[in-house]
């Protein structure tokens, strides 16, 4: 017997047992395994993700992020013994399946390995896919853990395979559970253990509001491929991240900051990471043929405490451009991300395709900086004032006019 629930990324409070949730951005998966007397057997609490780059029938690459698993079921998990591993089973979307194997010996569990399929001749999600078939790749971890052990991981673990890549954060998990009850014993990943955790001295209210910061110092990044640069970014970024009611406010320092990235010819990746930043992703896609945007933003990053904050949305709408040009911001430009997660930008000019000799392309200006708007503001706010100004002195004419002729 399965008993499975679904919460939402912490800070939003939802969960629900026993239920299908409908689609949405980010899910904590946590499974209980229960044998035939009901009792735990293994147990299981994580949060993933998964990027997939495929070729197109352009003979072209471009890259899908999967992160909704609100239809995830969990057909196929079995608590195992010592002659049959323990396995998670998950099942969500259309055709994709991930499997994690557990194995067993005198003292200790294995996570022996983990497997994840996919299949492109799903239309919705590879629409313009050149094979469609069935893919799935598979990583022996063989990673140890002390039996009656609880282990975590909150810090973001990668698994990078041909064109998969997989990553993983808030991992809890306990397979061969002894007499039903789970561990509160952990064995941490040793990311985890090189965490510092700051313990605060004071509980932080109900609502906490972010010091304010100075404006960021602007850092210039770029991505190369086999052809010369090919996407080019300016721009000063303050992380606003709300957790547990606790508001921050981050500038990220360009000076301690790593960038990196791909560029296809319909979509474009500048990944940014640093000490404190485990990935920064600015997605940028094509449409219409003729012009780009700014499509998704995935972070996993460590808080001052030692928690992992990470968020990713693939359904944005910013930064639009003619193909061939910029996009220029000067002016300070916010991009919600989610209502945990917002980026405000300054100084900010980008280019993700079509660079010519490494430089940028003439600008698309934002709104925010187009001060010719305010021309015929101006225009239109002075006539109204002066028409208001003759129809009152018109009026205060007529009134004494209409005076005079009374005392006669």
């Amino acid at each position: 017997m399965v008993c499975f629930r679904f919460s939402r990324v912490p800070g939003s409070g939802l969960v629900l047992l026993c239920l299908v949730l409908g689609a949405v951005s980010s899910y904590a998966l946590e499974l209980n395994l229960t044998d035939s007397e009901k009792a735990t057997c293994l147990y299981a609490k994580w949060q993933m993700n998964f990027t997939i780059r495929y070729e197109t029938t352009s003979k072209n690459y471009t890259i899908v992020t999967i992160s909704d698993f609100g239809n995830a079921t969990y057909n196929g998990s079995i608590c195992g013994d010592y002659q049959n591993g323990s396995k998670i089973a998950v099942q969500f979307g259309s055709g994709f399946s991930w499997i994690v194997n557990f194995t067993k010996e005198v003292s200790t569990y294995s996570i022996h390995s983990i497997s994840f399929s996919y299949d492109t001749s799903d239309n919705t999600t590879f629409p313009d896919a050149k094979e469609k078939e069935l893919f799935t790749v598979k990583d022996t971890v063989a990673f140890g853990i002390p039996l009656n052990d609880i282990f975590r991981c909150n810090s973001v673990s990668t698994l990078e395979k041909n064109d998969v890549v997989q990553h993983y954060w808030d991992v809890h998990v306990q397979a061969f559970v002894q007499n039903g009850t789970v561990s509160t014993k952990e064995f941490l990943c040793d990311k985890d253990k090189t965490l510092t955790t700051v313990v605060p001295t004071t509980v932080p209210s109900p609502t906490t509001t972010p010091t304010p910061k100075e404006k960021p110092e602007v850092g210039s990044y770029s991505v190369k491929n086999g052809n010369g640069t090919c996407l080019l970014a300016t721009m000063g970024l303050q992380l606003n991240v709300t957790q547990d009611k606790v508001a921050s406010v981050i500038n990220i320092n360009p000076n301690i900051t790593h960038f990196t990235g791909s560029c296809h010819s319909q979509t474009a990746l500048l990944r940014l990471n640093s000490s404190n930043i485990k990935y920064l992703d600015f997605v940028f896609a094509v449409k219409n043929e003729n012009r780009f945007y700014l499509k998704e933003v995935n972070i996993s990053m460590y808080l001052v405490n030692g928690s992992v904050f990470s968020i990713a949305n693939n359904n944005l709408t910013y930064w639009d451009a003619p193909l061939g040009s910029s996009y220029m911001c000067n002016k300070e430009q916010t991009v919600s991300v989610s209502g945990a997660f917002q980026i405000n930008t300054f100084d900010l000019r980008v280019q993700p395709f079509n660079v010519v000799e490494g430089k940028y392309s003439t600008a698309q200006e934002c709104s925010l900086d187009d001060d010719t708007i305010l021309i015929p503001i101006i225009v239109g706010a002075g006539l109204s004032g002066l028409i208001i100004v003759i129809v009152i002195a018109y009026l205060i004419g007529r009134r004494k006019s209409y005076a005079g002729y009374q005392t006669l």
